[in-house]
């Protein structure tokens, strides 16, 4: 009597499993937002959100001498592409297309005039003011105001953004919206609306005092 020989199972090769193992999270993907699709079903997939966030803490104060004069609005259009060498748009890429919105202040620095930049006569009719030019303060972007309009991810990318998360997918075209806002103002007139500004504040408020003739120029 001869007992059989018993074959080992045949060994899977490990692409295999691993293309299967693709194949499956994509279909469930692709099944989760086909249902969340459905009419009914959404709210049973929805998402709460809660805020979990401690208390704020002051970390410092810093006096502040200088008087805000104007302040701009600005709006640009980001267009940000970036590409791979030796591979497709479509395979390896990304291209953003951005609307930032944000505002810089014009100011004149108060806190470091000299004894001789405010010369009053003896009777108190006359002042001559003598203060520095007016600065651009650093260029805050409006996050209420700004929004992507388009973003173009290769496979790759949307491959990746699967598997991760990136909460600072935007902070490239951020930081490009705040670089030609800050050029923008430079180009523009804010500096000296903010001089006229601060001129006609000081004017103002001195002859208000008894102050007959004041004069104030800008240097520095």
């Amino acid at each position: 009597m001869t007992t059989p020989v018993k074959r080992p199972p045949a060994r899977v090769p490990g692409w295999v499993k691993a293309l299967g193992a693709t194949v499956v999270v994509l279909a469930v993907l692709f099944a989760g937002i086909r249902l969340s699709a459905l009419p009914g079903l959404k709210d049973l997939f929805g998402t709460d959100s809660r805020d979990r966030s401690g208390p704020a803490l002051l970390e410092s104060i810093q006096d502040i001498s200088r008087y805000d004069a104007a302040s701009g609005n600005f709006q640009v259009v980001v267009d940000l592409e970036k590409d791979t060498r030796f591979l497709p748009d479509a395979v390896r890429g990304s291209r953003t297309l951005y609307v930032g919105a944000g505002t810089v202040d014009a100011y004149v620095d108060l806190g470091g005039l000299k004894e001789g930049d405010v010369r009053v006569d003896e009777d108190r009719t006359s002042a001559v003011l003598r203060l520095p030019r007016a600065r651009l303060g650093t260029p805050a972007l409006d996050v209420d105001r700004s929004y992507a309009v388009s973003k173009q991810r290769g496979l790759l990318d949307r491959l990746g953004d699967l598997f991760s998360d990136n909460p600072n997918s935007e902070q490239a075209v951020q930081k490009l919206a705040v670089r030609h806002i800050r050029e923008a103002a430079k180009e523009s007139e804010l500096t000296e609306r903010a001089e006229a500004n601060t001129r006609g504040m000081l004017q103002g408020l001195l002859r208000s005092l008894g102050f007959e003739r004041v004069r104030i120029t800008f240097a520095g």
